[in-house]
C-alpha cells in the first residue's frame, strides 16, 4: 500500500463527505472498533497506514471499496497492509516472498501522548528544515534558563565514585531516610522507609505501579483532563481508564458527582493530580476530604501524584491527601525534576501510607516490579538528601516578583486580554489550560488548531485532547520563558486568533 496514495484518497474522502477526524473516532466508538484520534491523524498525513481490519472499517465508513482507498485499483494487486512508520519497507528476499514483518502491539491502539505525539513531530520536522520553533508544550525548565541549585551539582560531583555499582531495588537508604522525613512533615500515616521506592523520574513509578495493581477489565478512574501518561499506563497494564470530570466552573475541581456516577463494581482506584497538570489547580483541604469519603464508601486506593507540590502560590498551601486518609491505602507520588530544575536528573519516589494490611499482596507485586528493573539512577538518588534539606531554591521563584510567579501572572492577564480565550488563573506549577471560544473560531479539532498555530507562527503548545479533555476548546501552554519571550508569543497568538476560523 502507498502510504501517500492511501492518506491522499482518505483525506479528500472525508472532505467531500465533511467528515472530520472525529466523526470518524465517533463512528469507530458506536462500532467497538479501537480507534484514536492519533492514529486517523497519522493516517490522513501520511505517517502510517492501518492494518487489514481497520482499512475495512474506514473503507466501510466512507462508503467506498478498500482496495481503491489503498490506492490499488487492479482487482489482482496484492495489498501489503501495514502499520509501520514510512522508514519500514517490505524487503523481498530469495525466492520472491516478502520479509516478515513486525508492527507494533495492538495494545498501544488506545494509547494516547500527545505531549510528544503528531504535532510535536510536525515541529521536528520544521526545525529540520531550519525554522525556528518557540516551544511551549512541555515543563523542561533548563531551555529557560533555570538552573539546578549549586549545592546539588557539588553534591552529586563529590559521590560519583561511589555511584557506579547498583543500589537497593527501593533506592539508597540516605535518600529513602530523607524522603520519609518529607512523608513526616507531610503528615503522611503509618509510613516505614521500606514503604518509599525512588524511581526514574514519577513516569516510571505510574508505570509500575499501574502494571502491579490491573487486570484485564479492572476500571481506575483518572481525571480528565489529566496527565496523559496515568492514562496510557491503565490501558498498558490492561485496565480500564475511567475519566471523570475536573470542573473549570469550579477552579478545575474535580466533580464529585460525575466521580460517584463512574464508580462501578470493578473499580479499584482513584487518582489525583494535585497540584494539578494541565490546570495548574490546587485542591484545597475540604475537597480532598470529600474525595477521601468517596473512596472510602467504595473502597478504593488513592493514588495521589503530587511532583507539583513545591510550586504552590499566593501563599496556598499544599495538602497531602493521604494525611487525611489514616485508615484507607493510599500511594503518594512526588520528586525534584520541577521543584530543583533537574528534570534530566530522573529522580522521583512513591510512598506508601494508610492501612497497608489491606495490600498486602499488590505491594508484593510492587516489590517484584522494583526488583526486575533493578534500580532507579543512583547518582540522581544520592542528591535527594541534599535536595530535600536547608534552604529551598524554588521559594525564591513562587514568591511576588520571582520568575514563576511573574510570568504566571502575566500568561493569565495576556491570555484573558485575548478575545474568545479565557483563562481559570493557576496556584500551582507552571502550565495553564485556557478556553477557546468553538463558535467564534468554528474550532472543531484541537489538533488542527495546534497544527495552524505551529505552521503560521512558530509556537508549539498541547492541544486539550491530548490530555484527555474530550471537547475541542482547550489547549494547555508552558508558562516557563521569560516575559519578554511570551510577550511576545502572545501578541502573535493575538494576531493569529483575529483572523483565524477553522
Amino acid at each position: 500500500m502507498s502510504k501517500e496514495s492511501f492518506a491522499y484518497r482518505l483525506k479528500s474522502t472525508m472532505e467531500k463527505q465533511e467528515l472530520k477526524q472525529v466523526d470518524i473516532v465517533r463512528a469507530a466508538e458506536q462500532c467497538g472498533v479501537k480507534l484514536g484520534k492519533s492514529h486517523i491523524s497519522q493516517y490522513v498525513s501520511g505517517k502510517a497506514t492501518p492494518r487489514a481490519d481497520i482499512l475495512h472499517f474506514l473503507a466501510d465508513t466512507l462508503q467506498v471499496e478498500a482496495a481503491w482507498l489503498t490506492g490499488i485499483d487492479e482487482p489482482d494487486a496484492p495489498a501489503i497492509i501495514d502499520d509501520t512508520p514510512q522508514q519500514q519497507i517490505n524487503t523481498p528476499v530469495s525466492g520472491g516472498t516478502n520479509m516478515r514483518e513486525f508492527k507494533k502491539s495492538t495494545k498501544l491502539d488506545n494509547v494516547l501522548y500527545d505531549v510528544r505525539g503528531p504535532v510535536v513531530e510536525e515541529a521536528a520536522r520544521m526545525e529540520d528544515l531550519g525554522t525556528r520553533i518557540l516551544k511551549l508544550n512541555i515543563g523542561n525548565p533548563a531551555p529557560f534558563g533555570f538552573v539546578t541549585p549549586d549545592e546539588v551539582v557539588y553534591d552529586m560531583s563529590k559521590q560519583l565514585t561511589e555511584c557506579e555499582g547498583y543500589s537497593a531495588a527501593k533506592g539508597l537508604f540516605s535518600a529513602r531516610k530523607a524522603i520519609m522525613q518529607y512523608a513526616q512533615v507531610k503528615n503522611l500515616p503509618n509510613v516505614a522507609i521500606d514503604d518509599i521506592y525512588t524511581g526514574n523520574g514519577v513516569s516510571e513509578l505510574i508505570n509500575l505501579s499501574m502494571s502491579a495493581l490491573l487486570d484485564d477489565g479492572d476500571e481506575i478512574l483518572i481525571p480528565s483532563p489529566d496527565y496523559p501518561l496515568w492514562t496510557a499506563c491503565a490501558t498498558l497494564a490492561g485496565g480500564t481508564p475511567v475519566h471523570y470530570i475536573c470542573d473549570e466552573q469550579s477552579e478545575w475541581y474535580p466533580d464529585m458527582a460525575d466521580i460517584e456516577k463512574k464508580i462501578t463494581d470493578r473499580t479499584k482506584a482513584l487518582v489525583i493530580i494535585n497540584p494539578n497538570n494541565p490546570t495548574g489547580a490546587l485542591y484545597p483541604r475540604e475537597v480532598l476530604q470529600q474525595i477521601v469519603e468517596i473512596a472510602r464508601r467504595h473502597q478504593l486506593i488513592i493514588f495521589s501524584d503530587e511532583i507539583y507540590d513545591r510550586l504552590v502560590m499566593d501563599g496556598e498551601e499544599h495538602v497531602s491527601i493521604a494525611s487525611l486518609a489514616p485508615d484507607l491505602f493510599c500511594v503518594t507520588f512526588s520528586g525534584l525534576s520541577k521543584s530543583h530544575m533537574i528534570a534530566g536528573y530522573r529522580i522521583g519516589w512513591m510512598v506508601l501510607s494508610g492501612n497497608k494490611r489491606i495490600a498486602k499482596d499488590y505491594m508484593e507485586g510492587l516489590n517484584m516490579l522494583s526488583n526486575m528493573r533493578l534500580c532507579s539512577n543512583v547518582p540522581a538518588q544520592s542528591i535527594v538528601q541534599t535536595a530535600l534539606g536547608g534552604h529551598q531554591s524554588v521559594k525564591d521563584y513562587i514568591m511576588p516578583g520571582g520568575r514563576v510567579y511573574e510570568q504566571r501572572d502575566y500568561i493569565y492577564k495576556a491570555l484573558n486580554d485575548i478575545p474568545g480565550i479565557t483563562a481559570v488563573k493557576p496556584k500551582a506549577g507552571f502550565y495553564i489550560f485556557p478556553k477557546m471560544d468553538v463558535k467564534k473560531f468554528n474550532i472543531t479539532n484541537d489538533e488542527n488548531f495546534a497544527l495552524d498555530l505551529l505552521r503560521e507562527k512558530k509556537i508549539l503548545i498541547v492541544h486539550g485532547n491530548g490530555f484527555n479533555w474530550k471537547q475541542p476548546d482547550h489547549f494547555r501552554i508552558v508558562y516557563l520563558p521569560r516575559i519578554e519571550v511570551l510577550e511576545n508569543a502572545m501578541v502573535k497568538m493575538k494576531d493569529f486568533l483575529s483572523t483565524y476560523r477553522q
